[in-house]
C-alpha cells in the first residue's frame, strides 16, 4: 500500500523517445518563460502607467497573476524530469500541487465572471456602469474569485487524502492532478470522491459558464440593436479581449469532455498534450491579446517605445 511516506513518480509523455527529452524540456521552458515575462509584463505596465488603472485593467492584472502562478506551480517540475532527470515529487507535494492547479483553474473560471459582468454593465446598461463599477468594487469582486473556491478545493484535498493508495505511484499525467492521484487509490469511497470533486468541479465551472454565456449573448444583442456601423464596431472591439480570454480557457475543455462523453477516446500522450494545451496556452497568449486586441493598452505601448526611440536618437546625436 501506498502510504503518505513514499513519493510520487511523475510519468509525463509516456511514449516520448529519451532522445526528444531536452527539445521537450527546451520547449516547456520557453512557454514558461513566455508565461512569466508576458504576465509580469502586464502587472508592471497597469501598474506603472496609471492611467490604466481602471476596473476593466484590473481584473487583467488578477488573470494575469493567476496565469504566472498556474505556470509556476506546474512547469519548473515537468521541465525538471526531461532536462535533469528529476522525476520525483513527495507525497504531500503531489496533493499541493494537485490543490494549486485545482485551486487555481477555479479563480480563472470566477475571474472570467467578473470580466464578463464588467463588460455586460459597461456595454448593455452604460449610464450605470461609473456607479456599479469602480476599482474598489472590482477588487472586492475578484477577492471573491479567489476566496470562494479556496474552502472547496481545501476540502477536496482532504477527502482525497482520507483513501487508502494501493495502486502504483505512477502520476499518468505531467504534474500532479485529482484524476491522475484518484487513479492510484483503492476502496469503495473512491467513486464517492470521484462524484463530490466533479460537483465542485462543476460549480466551480459551469456556474461562473453560465453567467458569462448570457453576458455575451446580451451583449451582442445589444451591439446588433445599434444602428451605427462605427458604434458597432468600437463597441465590439472594447470586449474582444474578454472573449478570445473565455474561449481559450473554455472551449478546449469543453471540447474534451464532450468527445469523452460520446465515447471518442484519446491516447494518453493526445489526453495529456490536450491538458497542457487548454491548461498552459491560455497563461502564455493572454498576455499578447491584452497588447494588441485592448486598444488602449496598444496606444500606450506604441506611446512609450515612440518616447523610446526618441530618445535613444538624441542620445546618439550627442
Amino acid at each position: 500500500m501506498l502510504s503518505n511516506s513514499k513519493n510520487f513518480f511523475i510519468l509525463g509523455f509516456p511514449g516520448l523517445s529519451p532522445q526528444y527529452y531536452g527539445p521537450v524540456s527546451a520547449l516547456l521552458f520557453v512557454i514558461y518563460l513566455a508565461i512569466v515575462i508576458g504576465n509580469i509584463f502586464i502587472l508592471s505596465f497597469v501598474v506603472y502607467e496609471k492611467s490604466l488603472q481602471k476596473p476593466t485593467y484590473l481584473v487583467f492584472c488578477h488573470l494575469a497573476l493567476n496565469d504566472l502562478t498556474f505556470g509556476t506551480v506546474t512547469l519548473p517540475k515537468i521541465i525538471s524530469k526531461y532536462w535533469f532527470g528529476d522525476a520525483i515529487t513527495s507525497f504531500y507535494g503531489c496533493f499541493t500541487q494537485m490543490f494549486f492547479v485545482h485551486y487555481l483553474g477555479s479563480v480563472t473560471s470566477f475571474i472570467l465572471l467578473v470580466m464578463a459582468l464588467d463588460r455586460f454593465i459597461a456595454i448593455c446598461i452604460p449610464l450605470r456602469y461609473p456607479v456599479l463599477i469602480t476599482n474598489n468594487i472590482i477588487s472586492v469582486l475578484c477577492g471573491f474569485a479567489w476566496f470562494i473556491p479556496l474552502p472547496l478545493m481545501v476540502a477536496v484535498v482532504l477527502h482525497v487524502l482520507t483513501l487508502p493508495f494501493c495502486k502504483s505511484n505512477v502520476i499518468a499525467q505531467c504534474y500532479c492532478d485529482h484524476i491522475s492521484i484518484t487513479s492510484q487509490a483503492c476502496g469503495e469511497d473512491v467513486k464517492i470522491v470521484a462524484v463530490t470533486s466533479l460537483c465542485v468541479a462543476m460549480f466551480c465551472l459551469l456556474l461562473p459558464l453560465a453567467f458569462i454565456l448570457f453576458s455575451y449573448i446580451s451583449i451582442i444583442v445589444v451591439i446588433l440593436k445599434m444602428s451605427n456601423a462605427s458604434g458597432r464596431k468600437k463597441t465590439l472591439s472594447t470586449c474582444t479581449p474578454q472573449i478570445f480570454i473565455t474561449c481559450l480557457f473554455y472551449l478546449p475543455r469543453c471540447f474534451v469532455y464532450v468527445a469523452n462523453t460520446v465515447g471518442f477516446s484519446f491516447s494518453l500522450d493526445v489526453r495529456i498534450l490536450l491538458i497542457l494545451l487548454y491548461s498552459l496556452f491560455p497563461a502564455a497568449v493572454n498576455p499578447i491579446i491584452y497588447c494588441f486586441k485592448t486598444q488602449e493598452i496598444k496606444q500606450m505601448l506604441m506611446k512609450r517605445l515612440r518616447k523610446t526611440k526618441i530618445g535613444i536618437e538624441i542620445k546618439l546625436s550627442y
